[in-house]
This record gives C-alpha cells, sequence and structure tokens, in this order.
C-alpha cells in the first residue's frame, strides 16, 4: 500500500449486519468496496427480480442508503416503502429506482453506479453477481429448500447451501478490488443467507482465499434459529470453511460483552441466544481471537456497535500493510 493512497477495505456481506458497519467505517479514511448477496427473493426485492428478471436489489438498496451522503429526508425517501391497497403495497422505493435504472441503463451494475452518483456513496457497492441467482439449501435429512426467504423456515438443520444457475459470473471489478484490498472483512449477517451467497459465487471466494490482504470474520452476536441454533464462534467458522473448501480466515471479532437476562428472554422466544466464543476450538482453526465489547442496544435488540467495530477494523487496516 502506497503512502499517499487510502487503505483499502473490502467488506463482504448483507441483509442488516452489513449497513450497520458501513455506517461507521465510512468515517475513516478508507476506500470502501462494499460486496453484497443478491440471493433475496422475499418481498420488494423478490417480486421486482421474479418480474424483470435482475439480480434482487433489497440489500443493495440498504447499503447504498448506508454509504450516502445525503440529507437525511433524501435518504429516508429512498429507504420509504409504500403501504398501499394496490401493486404498489410493500414496494420499497429504492427498490424501483434501482429497477427503472436497469431498464433504462440495461445494466444492473451500471445502474447501482448511477444510483451512487445521485446519493453521493462514500466509496463503491458491487453486487456479488450480475444476474439473478437463487439459494437452495440441502437439509440433514436430504430435502433440498429453494429461496433465500424459505431457508430459515424449513424447521430442519442445514448440511449445505448452493446456488443456481451453475453458470454465475463475478465481475471483474469485484475480483480487482477484492485482489487490491488490504483487508478483507466477512460479516456480520446471518451465515447461510446473507453471508455465503456472496462466496458461493464462482470464483469470488476463490478470490478472497488467494487475496494477500488478511480475512477477518466478524461474528454475529445471537445464534439464528433456522440457521445457527446452539452454534459457537468456532461452529460459524467451520461452515464458511467447509464451504470455501479453504481455510482462509485469519481472524475473528467476537463480542465478550454480557447480555442482560432481560434482553436474553426476548430473544429466547426466537430461539436465539449470545453466541459462545469458545477460545480452544477457534485457536485450533488456526485464528487469531479480537475479543471487545462490540455490542449495543436499538429498540431493545442487540447490534454491533458501528463505531467500536468499524475502529477495531481500521486499527487492523493501519497495522495490516500489504
Amino acid at each position: 500500500m502506497s503512502d499517499n493512497k487510502q487503505p483499502r477495505i473490502v467488506i463482504i456481506g448483507g441483509g442488516t449486519g452489513l449497513p450497520v458497519l458501513l455506517r461507521g467505517i465510512k468515517k475513516y479514511p478508507v476506500d470502501i468496496s462494499a460486496i453484497v448477496t443478491v440471493a433475496d427473493d422475499g418481498g420488494s426485492s423478490g417480486r421486482i427480480r421474479n418480474e424483470m428478471n435482475i439480480p434482487s436489489p433489497g440489500d443493495i438498496r440498504n447499503v447504498l442508503a448506508a454509504l450516502s451522503d445525503v440529507e437525511p429526508l433524501f435518504e429516508q425517501m429512498f429507504q420509504h416503502r409504500f403501504k398501499t391497497k394496490n401493486e404498489l403495497s410493500g414496494h420499497s422505493l429504492g427498490n424501483l429506482i434501482i429497477a427503472a435504472l436497469t431498464s433504462i441503463t440495461g445494466d444492473f451494475v451500471h445502474a447501482i453506479q448511477e444510483v451512487s452518483k445521485v446519493l453521493n456513496v462514500r466509496g463503491e457497492v458491487l453486487p456479488a453477481a450480475n444476474q439473478s441467482v437463487i439459494l437452495h439449501a440441502e437439509m440433514e435429512d436430504g430435502s433440498i429448500v429453494s429461496g433465500e426467504s424459505k431457508i430459515p423456515f424449513s424447521g430442519k438443520k442445514i448440511k449445505r447451501v448452493f446456488l443456481t444457475p451453475e453458470k454465475i459470473s463475478p465481475l471483474p471489478h469485484t475480483l480487482k478490488a477484492i485482489e487490491e484490498a488490504d483487508l478483507i472483512v466477512i460479516g456480520p449477517g446471518s451465515l447461510y443467507t446473507s453471508i455465503l451467497p456472496s462466496l458461493l459465487v464462482p470464483g469470488l471466494g476463490e478470490a478472497v482465499c488467494n487475496a494477500s490482504a488478511k480475512k477477518v470474520y466478524v461474528c454475529n452476536l445471537m445464534t439464528q434459529a433456522g440457521e445457527t441454533l446452539d452454534f459457537t464462534a468456532s461452529d460459524h467458522v467451520k461452515v464458511l470453511i467447509d464451504h470455501m473448501k479453504n481455510a482462509c480466515i485469519d481472524k475473528i471479532l467476537v463480542n465478550n460483552q454480557e447480555i442482560p437476562v432481560s434482553i436474553q428472554e426476548r430473544y429466547r422466544e426466537e430461539l436465539a441466544k449470545p453466541v459462545i466464543y469458545d477460545v480452544e476450538a477457534l485457536s485450533q482453526l488456526g485464528l487469531e481471537i479480537i475479543s471487545d465489547r462490540i455490542l449495543t442496544y436499538e429498540d431493545g435488540y442487540i447490534r454491533h456497535d458501528t463505531n467500536k467495530v468499524s475502529s477495531i477494523l481500521y486499527s487492523l487496516l493501519k497495522s495490516n500493510g500489504k
């Protein structure tokens, strides 16, 4: 990394976790590339994907909003979800704008670039693939569940997830961003339905493992029913290793802050509990463990503390030169 250039950070994920992290990291003097899953098939995103045969825009929209530098009202408008009694109901304006620009430009990636200009986005937002993809899960009993939104509600234990169609190409620009990164961050987010759909795009996971940058996994704070029930931190990592067929993660960031019993009770209804970071098992996987108080509370729910996590990642970035 040359002295006159900002350090480059690549963050891979989706769902609610990625935007939370990006809102903090964008405050630092870093060159951000967010690689976002396009496997979402629920709600507005799923309807647009099916009707227009374009990649799912929902997770992209949330990341664009998180990295935007516009008036709060403008961001609120972009994120607005219609509540009507007609076809508009459930659609978010941002999804419709991305869909419209995809029609106008003829290309989903070009549409994201144009929206990025309008929103004055800090960094670049890259879809994991420039085509519609479907996420499938093979369960322990051998059955197959298709559709990202359906997988967590199958009531069965997941053996592995995979994408169709078989031929999916990552963007050359995405591969270049990974290759040139000074730090690669995976997560936080739903393990099987937000993180793996990006890493399973042919060539993308391999590029991450082949990159010279250190790879950090930001571990989830809570387990998730239907995906990671009773998982420890090392269980999360083992799933990543199994799917990527490579033990290329160098560090894991875990929470060591006690979660109040009242909050744990609320999550117990969802069969969710704090992720235990099992030091010995993580060390046996060859991981450097970074443990800190990295959670905050928002409307009674637990979230990663974006300022604390971003500060830790930036300190790694500064000490991590290639």
